[in-house]
């Protein structure tokens, strides 16, 4: 008599969750696994509210007329736990831009980019720019990190770039990006 083999485990998950994310765990008769995750916050990871006047800011930037490069510089509020707008600039190269960016704290941009293609074509992407420079408080980093997809998601944003060093961000490293979605 032989003894049927127990079916294998199942696979892990191929997104990463943590322990107090999962609600429910389902095995099926296949071998499969169902995961419930819950979308709160967690004891660790802050999630900031993106502030109103910013989110109708972002609107109107998206449709904009000018044809110069702009940005909105935005960071967090930490005693509100909201994104809010910090400055607005017209007419700034990306090593412009790079020379707003503090060093050592993170900061979120969006980007109005004249951006001229190799056929001459001209369109003007709107590029979202999370700038998390190493050696920033771990505690920033979370919180930013944390509240980034809510602000791209208010702000719809498809084109989405990080940089860990100011010095990254260059028109160079910007058109290299932005080639990727020709």
């Amino acid at each position: 008599m032989t003894i049927p083999a127990l079916p294998s485990p199942p696979p892990p998950p191929h997104f990463p969750l943590f322990p107090q994310q999962i609600s429910a765990v389902k095995v099926s008769p296949t071998g499969g696994t169902a995961l419930r995750a819950s979308c709160h916050k967690s004891d660790s990871l802050v999630v900031c509210d993106v502030d109103p006047a910013l989110t109708e800011k972002l609107r109107k930037f998206r449709f904009r007329k000018e044809t110069n490069n702009a940005a909105i510089l935005m960071k967090i509020d930490k005693e509100r736990q909201l994104v809010v707008l910090e400055e607005e600039f017209q007419d700034i190269s990306p090593e412009e831009l790079k020379s707003e960016l503090p060093e050592r704290q993170p900061r979120f941009v969006v980007y109005s980019y004249k951006y001229v293609h190799d056929d001459g074509r001209i369109s003007y992407p709107l590029c979202f720019i999370f700038s998390s420079p190493v050696g920033c408080k771990p505690e920033q980093q979370m919180m930013y990190a944390g509240s980034k997809n809510r602000l791209v998601q208010a702000a719809e944003l498809t084109k989405v770039f990080e940089i860990r060093t100011t010095e990254d961000l260059t028109e160079e490293w910007l058109r290299e990006r932005l080639a990727f979605f020709r």
